[in-house]
């Protein structure tokens, strides 16, 4: 079965914080650098980089703010 062409992800709000969530939309994209043994999404301005299963996205590129976060956030899978 092909994957899932495009996801809305679930971003955390800065540590502390008591903001909304943000949301980050994400496509398939074929980055073999980032990850050779699979499927990669990203977003439209390249900031984003993640590994998606079932409803787990795990992140492998970030912006500056959510570097050295460990980061595993909430798929869900888009039209």
């Amino acid at each position: 079965m092909a994957p899932q062409s495009r996801y809305a992800v679930t971003l955390p709000g800065p540590v502390g914080g008591h903001g909304a969530a943000k949301v980050v939309v994400v496509q398939l994209v074929h980055d073999d650098v980032l990850h050779p043994a699979g499927p990669v999404w990203g977003d439209i301005d390249g900031l984003w980089r993640m590994r998606i299963d079932g409803e787990a996205a795990t992140v492998l590129r970030a912006p500056s703010e959510y570097e050295g976060r460990q980061l595993c956030l909430h798929a869900v899978p888009l039209p």
